[in-house]
């Protein structure tokens, strides 16, 4: 496989004007874990090996588990049945619909309610929230409820946790909104204190006039009638010392970043804020992004089956092609792994279910041979 690999790197670049490259497979793709329902969405390995996986239900309001751990091959509900599966307790004690996931510094978990279930308007009050869920205990150790930045449209998709600034760390949450008002969502991890930012800056909104393929059908889109997964603000990750926020809407192929120390001081207005944004270019449309210790952006490439690698000096390569790679979403880098969930959203319509069960966790290595180089120029 590294002979083709080789191979397939020295005699590509003389194609160049000649040859499709994009339906070549490329790279190791290992098999972790396949769910025959529901689509799973967030992941994140601990630094201990534990992974976690979150199964939302703002699509499709599942009886399952929204937050599982994979132990010994088999989904477990965590921390608790009690918590991840539906149960009598209030929508402020439980999860009601994990979607995004991290862990922080100290390897302690972190997923985002989004508080969504699909056939019910709205979000319900303590449904949407930041929880904390520390790994050698199994226990939640903060949970704090979104209200002022919350809307009844919102879709409240990841998050990051920093733990530089804030006496307990701030959390950065992509609000990618189920209708028209997408925003970053800054939560005071200390005092529960938030707010919403940037919620009219083109950096979070998504890109008008946008074009998409996917298997191979053409898309543009057209707000909520638009045929295929779309949004604001979505994919989020931080720089590898949490000095910056890197961020992108779901419906655009554009990278910002911010710095976190602007981000998390509540005094700076979105004016303030908005000086300090820095364009990192033109990317892939990304659904999900991580970044490894060498500050290398891991990217969720659903429209050529693809992971791509953003270098610090912005040049990109590719890592993985796959036919396999139906709808990449959630991204985590864990050790010299890339690890990724396939949920297949984009054949999930509002008309009609072409997904096809099972939906997959698959892994590859963060310096597997790349096939395409694309320097800057």
């Amino acid at each position: 496989m590294l002979t083709a690999g080789l191979l397939l790197g020295s005699v590509l670049p003389a194609l160049a004007e000649t040859e499709d490259r994009s339906a070549i497979p490329l790279g190791s793709l290992d098999e972790v874990a396949a769910f025959t329902g529901p689509g799973p969405s967030g992941i994140v390995v601990t630094p201990t090996g534990r992974v976690f996986v979150g199964f939302p239900r703002h699509a499709i309001n599942h009886s399952g588990m929204t937050l599982g751990e994979l132990v010994k091959g088999k989904l477990v509900p965590y921390p608790d049945a009690d918590t991840s599966q539906p149960s009598s307790r209030s929508d402020a004690q439980k999860l009601i619909s994990v979607h995004g996931m991290t862990t922080d510094t100290q390897g302690r978990l972190w997923v985002i309610d989004d508080g969504k279930r699909a056939g019910i308007d709205g979000i319900v009050a303590g449904a949407a929230k930041v929880v904390g869920i520390d790994p050698q205990t199994n226990k939640v150790f903060a949970s704090w409820v979104l209200k002022d930045a919350l809307r009844q449209d919102s879709h409240m998709n990841d998050l990051r946790v920093d733990l530089t600034h804030g006496a307990k760390g701030t959390a950065y949450v992509a609000d990618s909104s189920f209708g028209e008002d997408p925003a970053l969502v800054v939560v005071d991890l200390a005092t529960g204190k938030q707010r919403r930012v940037l919620s009219k800056d083109p950096s979070v909104l998504p890109q008008k006039d946008f074009v998409t393929q996917l298997d191979g059908v053409p898309m543009r889109y057209q707000g909520k009638a638009s045929a295929f997964p779309h949004g604001g603000v979505d994919s989020v990750t931080l720089s590898a010392d949490s000095s910056r926020l890197y961020y992108s809407p779901l419906t655009s192929r554009h990278l910002w970043s911010i710095p976190t120390a602007a981000l998390a001081d509540f005094s700076n207005d979105d004016r303030t804020l908005a000086a300090q944004i820095r364009d990192e270019g033109e990317k892939v449309m990304t659904d999900g992004i991580a970044t490894d210790a060498q500050d290398r952006i891991y990217l969720t490439d659903a429209e050529h089956h693809q992971i791509l690698r953003r270098w610090p000096d912005g040049h990109l390569d590719v890592v993985l092609r796959d036919p396999r790679l139906v709808w990449p979403d959630g991204i985590f880098v864990a050790g010299n792994q890339v690890y990724v969930t396939l949920g297949q959203w984009d054949r999930l319509g509002q008309h009609a279910d072409t997904r096809k069960p099972p939906y997959l966790l698959i892994r590859t290595p963060t310096d597997g041979t790349p096939v395409y180089d694309a320097q800057p120029q």
